[in-house]
């Protein structure tokens, strides 16, 4: 049974921007507000990360300053410690979002420590956050296919993703890192998280680079996930496979859903248009299917 409605979290402006190393603050603040006029009602809007690791997000205070926040709209940020979520509060964020790992050597090589280390970090992150009334979500990589282990169990992930959940994360984003994720493997590992904790606090994040992602997301819609994070125009590309697309774009999805008849309250012209004006400032084209058969709308 497909749900009636999806809810579309948009993460091009974060996970999809953090990739790119020629984004301008102003491009990156148009570009929010583009998506803000949209109808989507949850766009991660930075990173409250070391600038050391990640350059491109070391701006994000400026962003939400800058942006020009619509009612009815979350704007969430990503704060992997204590230093990372007391910039947000002091920046005004309304929700923050960490992020941990199925998978132990992905833990170790993408944030040098272990999955229970980890896990340790984010208590107080969580709640602080909590103490200020910012609600707190989970993501989890690898949380089919590690780079580095190959497949990982379903146990596993529920595993972690239950920790999350119980530690205080209203939502658990499932994600699949290196987009080697096929529907066999989401029935697999959403079956054995289904008898744990209930649909509505799961979402599926998706890569798209081995063109598996809209397969793995109508997989998940069959079976009563309708959270999507996505990426306008498919930004986002995927440092373990070279020239490989990362996120799933927003463009594909909306597609998707609107065509299963599943309302999702995105108008996908609004994020053609976005898409196309912040690949423009890119230099480069739109990723998304959609947006190429499309086209450029500022070009006509």
């Amino acid at each position: 049974m497909l749900p009636e409605k999806a809810n579309i979290i948009e993460v091009g402006a974060r996970d999809g921007l953090q990739n790119e190393t020629t984004v301008t603050l102003s491009d990156k603040v148009d570009l929010i507000n583009q998506l803000s006029l949209s109808g989507l009602k949850h766009i991660e809007a930075g990173s409250f990360v070391s600038p050391k690791w990640v350059p491109q997000m070391a701006d994000s205070a400026q962003v939400f300053s800058q942006i020009n926040q619509q009612p009815g709209v979350i704007y969430s940020a990503l704060t992997p410690n204590m230093a990372g979520v007391e910039r947000a509060i002091e920046s005004g964020v309304k929700q923050i979002a960490v992020f941990g790992s199925a998978s132990e050597t992905f833990s170790q090589k993408n944030i040098n420590c272990s999955i229970a280390e980890s896990l340790n970090r984010f208590d107080p992150v969580i709640d602080l956050a909590k103490q200020h009334g910012i609600p707190v979500r989970g993501y989890l990589s690898c949380t089919m296919v590690c780079p580095y282990e190959g497949p990982v169990s379903p146990a596993q992930t529920a595993l972690i993703a239950n920790t999350l959940f119980e530690m205080g994360c209203y939502e658990i984003s499932l994600g699949d890192t290196v987009g080697k994720g096929t529907p066999n493997r989401v029935i697999m590992m959403l079956d054995t998280l289904l008898k744990q904790l209930p649909k509505d606090v799961l979402a599926v994040h998706f890569h798209d680079t081995y063109g598996q992602a809209l397969a793995n997301i109508y997989q998940a819609l069959l079976m009563g996930i309708n959270t999507i994070d996505s990426a306008v125009a498919g930004l986002g590309g995927c440092p373990y496979a070279q020239g490989a697309s990362g996120n799933v774009a927003t463009e594909d999805v909306l597609y998707l859903c609107e065509n299963l008849g599943i309302e999702t309250g995105v108008d996908l012209n609004l994020i053609n248009q976005a898409g196309w004006q912040i690949c423009q400032a890119l230099g480069k084209k739109p990723i998304s299917k959609v947006a190429l058969a499309l086209g450029d709308p500022n070009n006509h």
